[in-house]
């Protein structure tokens, strides 16, 4: 048996929802970095990195843990220009998952980051200014020095007439089989954008549900990131296949050279001719 004794506390603490201590998808280090984050106070802008080493979490699992928290709608990261044409990264961390267009709209809110204080003026070096020395671009892609390539841009929501239809189309896929049950919604405009492309492309939902279906794991292996799966299945669209012209009375290889009697018969007759005869051997 087991004893639980418990007081709450008069000061420091924050209220945290049982989904987010108890959530099946996240690590401990996934809850431990979203309850350390939501428990700053308020107007605090530390970082996630500075959480993790806070809280003596590693690199390889702060990665990992942050991963998960954007696959889950905890945490919405974007890159921002400010003053100067420098870059900034503004992230925003939620106690309840948010969808891309609600972060968006919670982080168009904030301040951008004030630039910083310009270098005061220094005395101009000895001699004519000369332009830095540059080379020649490397022959060689750098692209073949890295497996891990950014994914290819994918077109907006506002390029594609088939979002709506690809909405529905991803709204399904829970239906297609068990794996598919526990796709993260932040990912849901994502996998839309995806399917859009096919639809696009002159395939149907019925195509692509066959397409995802038939490059699922069938033998009973987990699919730990069902959303991840999905994205890497529409990551490429095929070109659609010309559908085949079907006949208008298709016959069975069996029937292939018979022709109906022209005959009086109570239901249709059908006969193989040896010449040009319309009429079967009953009715000579």
């Amino acid at each position: 048996m087991i004893y639980r004794h418990f007081n709450a506390p008069s000061r420091a603490f924050t209220q945290f929802s049982h989904e987010i201590i108890r959530h099946p998808r996240l690590s401990s280090d996934a809850v431990r970095l979203l309850t350390w984050q939501l428990s700053l106070p308020q107007g605090a802008r530390e970082s996630l990195s500075r959480t993790a080493e806070r809280a003596r979490i590693g690199a390889t699992a702060f990665g990992r843990a942050k991963r998960q928290l954007k696959e889950e709608g905890f945490v919405h990261e974007r890159r921002v220009q400010i003053a100067g044409g420098r870059w900034a990264t503004q992230q925003l961390v939620s106690s309840h998952p948010l969808t891309a267009d609600q972060a968006a709209k919670l982080l168009a809110r904030e301040p951008l980051p004030s630039p910083q204080v310009a270098p005061s003026a220094r005395k101009p070096a000895a001699g004519r200014p000369t332009a830095p020395p540059a080379d020649r671009h490397p022959k060689k892609d750098p692209r073949e020095d890295t497996s891990n390539l950014p994914p290819e841009p994918v077109e907006t929501v506002e390029e594609s007439p088939r979002l709506e239809d690809a909405r529905a189309l991803v709204g399904v896929l829970p239906v297609l089989s068990p794996v598919l049950r526990h796709i993260p919604p932040g990912m849901r405009d994502e996998l839309a954008r995806l399917a859009a492309r096919w639809l696009d492309a002159g395939h149907t939902p019925t195509d692509v549900h066959e397409h995802i279906r038939h490059c699922l794991p069938a033998d009973g292996t987990p699919v730990h990131r069902p959303g991840g799966l999905v994205r890497y299945l529409l990551r490429d669209v095929p070109p659609r296949e010309p559908s085949r012209p079907v006949p208008a009375n298709p016959l069975s290889p069996r029937l292939q050279g018979t022709r109906e009697c022209a005959g009086d018969h109570t239901q249709p007759m059908l006969f193989r001719p040896v010449g040009d005869e319309t009429h079967c051997p009953a009715c000579v």
